[in-house]
């Protein structure tokens, strides 16, 4: 049995890229985020909401820990672990402070899952390599087996950079609205455009400085985009955001 703490949007992308791919296994969910939880035993057979957070830790051989890290710190004090395997999907909570928080487990792994493992096409970074964590995401898409946490949190920082992705998208909208452009046309054409840019990035012998090459032709408007932004200092603000989200995982 596969159990659930939290119920969120990166806990249902695991749930879902489970439970509709090959053999799903049985599944037993938190009864926190009610909404997501019945909906996910509705459309899935083998998910099952648990009575308490306690049950989940009692039916279950595998434990994936998907709360918030404030919540964790609230929730889990007051749960009692077995000799079981716990997963981690908690950013910024290293390997000494989760074996505290879920002693007396001895088998635990970190994981960074992405959105896509709903589909299955998940690269999901994992520290330690564990075989149960390694089968588990193996089956969501592939794994990076990372050398050590430090590597690990790096991984983790540069996820931070999601919600200033959607600004950025959102700045480009904004700037053709403002010069004319109706915002449900601009917001349209802006997302298919980075959306067929996106569908070309899957594979493993990915070049993203050849890309960038291909794209800015020399004289070409994109060319000329990339240089003022850099002139801007676009690209060192990037480098100080990430060290300063690394300096927060790892204070």
């Amino acid at each position: 049995m596969l159990g659930v703490l939290g119920v969120g949007a990166i806990a249902t992308a695991m749930i879902t890229g489970l439970s509709e791919g090959d053999n799903p296994p049985d599944i037993l969910v938190s009864p926190r985020s009610v909404a997501r939880a019945t909906k996910l035993a509705a459309c899935y057979p083998n998910v099952r909401i648990a009575a308490s957070n306690q049950a989940v830790l009692e039916q279950s051989d595998v434990v994936l820990l998907c709360l918030r890290p404030s919540d964790a710190l609230k929730v889990i004090p007051d749960l009692q672990f077995r000799d079981q395997r716990v997963i981690s999907v908690m950013a910024g909570m290293p390997l000494g402070m989760l074996r505290e928080l879920v002693a007396p487990v001895q088998h635990i792994a970190r994981a960074i899952p992405l959105a896509s493992v709903a589909i299955r096409r998940g690269v999901t970074p994992l520290y330690p390599a564990a075989d149960f964590a390694r089968e588990l995401f193996n089956r969501l898409g592939r794994v990076i087996e990372v050398a050590d946490e430090t590597a690990f949190d790096l991984f983790s920082a540069s996820t931070a950079t999601v919600a200033a992705h959607f600004l950025y998208l959102n700045r480009i909208s904004a700037w053709l609205a403002a010069h004319g452009i109706a915002q449900r046309e601009a917001q349209q054409y802006v997302g298919a455009m980075f959306a067929e840019i996106a569908s070309s990035l899957h594979g493993s012998e990915l070049d993203f400085a050849m890309l960038m090459r291909e794209h800015a032709t020399p004289g070409g408007i994109n060319e000329l985009f990339c240089r003022v932004v850099g002139e801007e200092g676009v690209w060192e603000a990037v480098d100080k955001g990430l060290d300063r989200v690394q300096q927060r995982l790892v204070p």
